[in-house]
């Protein structure tokens, strides 16, 4: 079965910088759209970035020319480096998979294949 699995996660300050990584198993993710999703405590799962299998992405407003996402095709691992982090920023980040080959989209309906999540506080 296709698995993903976050990691990456932990606690910086404001202004700091983060990388979150997803390797993903029996999932060949050079065709297939991928995403990263925030779900912060008492709100929805919001998507941030998406990446299409060409290399095509997609960004939430809130994140756009802070947060890049990327893949290594070669090693089957979706990064999301995040730069500029503040507080909003907290909250449980979860990769996604598409099952379909389709565009990008920010959509969590978009995606069949969900890592387990890695936790990300932004604090002083």
């Amino acid at each position: 079965q296709v698995q993903l699995a976050e990691s990456g996660g932990g606690s910086v300050q404001p202004g700091g910088s983060l990388r979150l990584s997803c390797a993903a198993s029996r999932y060949d993710i050079s065709d297939a759209p991928m995403a990263w999703f925030r779900q912060a405590i008492g709100k929805t799962r919001e998507g941030l970035a998406a990446i299409g299998g060409g290399g095509g992405t997609s960004y939430a407003d809130s994140v756009k020319g802070r947060f890049t996402i990327s893949k290594d095709n070669a090693k089957n691992t979706l990064y999301l480096q995040m730069t500029s982090l503040n507080p909003e920023g907290t909250g449980m980040y979860y990769c996604a998979a598409a099952r379909f080959l389709s565009v990008a989209s920010l959509w969590h309906g978009h995606y069949h294949y969900w890592g387990q999540g890695t936790q990300v506080t932004v604090s002083p």
